[in-house]
């Protein structure tokens, strides 16, 4: 008889632990600790060498626990287990989806590099990269998800920095609109801008479609990268980020989190731990309620459009071919344009009794905001209107209630407008 290979959900209960060493525990105890004792001192001599990178670990050397800046179980169990969704050889987790993001940039870029990034992204990620990366000799060049590759070269040609892009940073489907990035077509420029010394590493952010829905590094990605705050975590209890890859590569964003001190800690290693236990039953159950949120809001005559993946049609061209070729699922994540403006948009936010007016997403409950002015409010005014987030965009992530209460509250809300 084969060996049988457990699914990513089977193995979330008990992969990487090994209950003997807790006293039997069957869940993982917090190890909230900030310093590990070695046996003996020369454990202590070989445990640091590998640490810091002096020589490599042997292939039958099984290496202990020094400093909870360096190692913790609670992280090491949990980046083990969020590796089995993407196929990740490693992964790294931080104490925000920022502190991945920034972490990850900061190691694979330098001063005169050049950044090539998909717009929109999130607020933050924006503001990082066109505002705080400058600062570091490192500029950036901002496509969007309806460029071709012909356009986007064409723009590379134009701007005179094509040999300097070191980097490209995606983020698909984007926040807040759903618009796709075709990862292979990026893999492909990167593949004709490196060269043998200087390689251009792509890095993509999955938060919304978390790590059931898509899986960038089978498209062509180097790195993936989450807001582990969000499905994730999935309880609005937690913030935290994470980025996984090849070894080698997680190698360096684990030697750089080291320094940077940004690594999460063990209680909230602890609390992704569960998290991930129950990730697949709640992002199914969060998408089954979008499309009916979505097929209610579709044919509301104070909804002037939606933007949801699972509205996108064969005529939709290039957007609805990536849909099909990325994305299992059509995902929890709807932004709509309200008949109006501001006013009305704050009107229907205002008037909601179930959902929570707040920013985040992926969590068990549904949250509904106004990204003009909230979350992507710092992001270029041309580009925000360019990009379809307007004054009356409001976005809503689909939380685990029933789906009727949703309809219920949308409704009275809109009614309201």
């Amino acid at each position: 008889m084969s060996e049988h290979i457990f699914s990513p959900e089977s193995q979330m209960m008990s992969f990487g632990y090994k209950p003997e060493l807790s006293e039997g525990a069957i869940k993982c105890p917090i190890f909230q600790t900030s310093t590990f004792c070695f046996k003996k001192a020369e454990d202590g001599k070989a445990f640091f060498e590998v640490a810091y990178g002096k020589r490599e670990k042997n292939a039958d050397e099984e290496l202990g626990l020094i400093y909870s800046r360096l190692n913790n179980p609670n992280l090491q169990i949990t980046e083990n287990r969020l590796c089995l969704w993407d196929g990740a050889e490693d992964a790294a987790i931080f104490e925000s989806g920022m502190g991945a993001i920034s972490s990850m940039l900061m190691e694979f870029t330098k001063p005169g590099d050049v950044v090539l990034y998909s717009m929109p992204v999130y607020g933050g990620t924006d503001h990082f990269i066109t505002k705080v990366l400058p600062k570091f000799g490192i500029n950036c060049i901002g496509v969007t998800p309806f460029e071709d590759k012909a356009m986007v070269m064409e723009k590379l040609e134009k701007s005179g920095l094509k040999d300097k892009i070191s980097f490209i940073y995606l983020e698909t489907p984007a926040n807040p609109t759903n618009a796709l990035v075709d990862i292979g077509m990026f893999r492909e420029i990167a593949n004709e801008l490196q060269t043998e010394d200087a390689p251009v590493y792509i890095g993509v952010d999955n938060t919304y479609m978390g790590p059931v829905w898509q899986h960038p590094l089978q498209l062509g990605a180097d790195m993936v990268i989450y807001s582990a705050t969000k499905y994730i975590g999935g309880h609005s209890d937690l913030v935290a980020g994470a980025c996984l890859g090849s070894a080698e590569l997680m190698k360096r964003v684990k030697g750089f989190r080291t320094f940077m001190g940004n690594m999460a800690g063990p209680h909230t290693g602890w609390l992704l731990m569960r998290s991930l236990e129950t990730l697949k039953i709640r992002m199914e159950k969060q998408a089954q309620n979008a499309e009916v949120v979505a097929e209610f809001l579709n044919t509301h005559p104070k909804v002037e459009k939606v933007y949801y993946l699972g509205n996108l049609k064969p005529e939709d061209g290039r957007q609805y071919e990536i849909f099909k070729k990325q994305c299992t699922s059509n995902g929890a994540m709807i932004a709509f344009d309200v008949k109006g403006g501001e006013k009305e948009a704050f009107r229907f936010l205002n008037s909601m009794k179930l959902i929570k007016l707040a920013v985040s997403l992926g969590s068990t409950e549904s949250l509904a905001e106004h990204p003009d002015t909230m979350t992507h409010s710092d992001v270029d005014e041309h580009l925000r209107k360019e990009v379809s987030i307007t004054e009356k965009l409001i976005r809503i992530s689909v939380g685990v209630e029933d789906a009727k209460d949703l309809i219920w509250d949308i409704g009275q809300a809109l009614d309201k407008v």
